[in-house]
């Protein structure tokens, strides 16, 4: 594995790759299984796998976890090697982000949405890295989690409007043992918090459960979420709702493929999670 750490060496090693299906999984490190499951996909794939690990300052909130993010550089770089990764890019801020910079990507009305509107400016940094790093890979496939469902309908948008030449490819969520959705914010939880946390996935598969039994109004199976969160006296609901998921937008009915979201605080931390309903006849 060639471990680059400038953007110049960066684009002359994937320019060099001419003919090779080049796949690529960005990430912010403190690598899991469900990073692990993207760079699978990709080696699935396509002929060359590279990853980035950059923690993106531009995503973070003034009172967010910036400082504290979980930094792992060494032992991701064995995960990632053992897996016969090619290409692992590792910038510095100031590299991704001179002083002088006044460009940003903004993808319009879906980032002010789920996560957007809990967190704002959050979706301006992630389009803007993924744009910068889209770039300088030039990837032919770019994987991500759909856990991040609603980062999912910014990128989309965003490949879309903006014609870029990089197919998309979304990989199911991957889960614990007992449910709880793979998440590098999960080492902030203590062990009650752990077991607190796993109220998000039980709002899930109670709505779930509800949709497959018959019930397609929306206003219902909200509400019923929202009461399961409620039971849980450690977890503060951020939201939960149910928007169709590519436009974010709320829907009546789930006659047509809709997403079940939720984001709630266990502590401190601000964990998500969902589920996609499929459409009904």
């Amino acid at each position: 594995m060639q471990c680059i750490h400038t953007i110049a060496e960066m684009k002359s090693a994937c320019r060099r790759l001419a003919g090779k299906a080049l796949g690529f999984v960005p990430t912010m490190g403190a690598l899991h299984e469900g990073h692990l499951s993207l760079v699978r996909a990709s080696k699935s794939r396509c002929d060359v796998t590279a990853v980035s690990i950059f923690v993106n300052p531009l995503q973070f909130g003034p009172s967010e976890d910036l400082a504290k993010y979980p930094r792992t550089l060494d032992r991701d770089a064995r995960l990632l090697e053992e897996l016969g990764v090619d290409l692992l890019f590792v910038p510095r801020v100031d590299d991704m982000y001179s002083s002088g910079a006044k460009t940003y990507v903004l993808v319009d009305d879906l980032s002010d949405k789920l996560d957007g509107a809990s967190r704002p400016g959050h979706f301006r940094g992630v389009a803007t890295v993924v744009a910068k790093l889209f770039e300088i890979v030039r990837p032919d496939c770019a994987f991500f989690g759909q856990k991040d469902a609603a980062q999912v309908a910014v990128l989309r948008k965003m490949v879309s409007d903006l014609n870029m030449d990089v197919e998309l490819v979304v990989c199911p969520i991957v889960r614990e043992t007992d449910g709880l959705a793979m998440s590098s914010r999960n080492v902030y939880l203590t062990a009650e918090q752990r077991r607190q946390a796993l109220v998000l996935n039980r709002s899930l598969l109670r709505v779930r459960a509800a949709a497959e039994a018959g019930e397609h109004d929306t206003a219902k199976l909200i509400k019923m979420g929202k009461q399961v969160i409620a039971e849980e006296r450690g977890a503060r609901l951020d939201y939960f709702v149910i928007v169709d998921p590519d436009t974010l937008d709320p829907v009546a009915d789930i006659s047509r493929r809709t997403l079940v979201a939720v984001a709630a605080y266990v502590g401190p931390t601000r964990l998500i999670d969902n589920v996609v309903l499929a459409a009904r006849s």
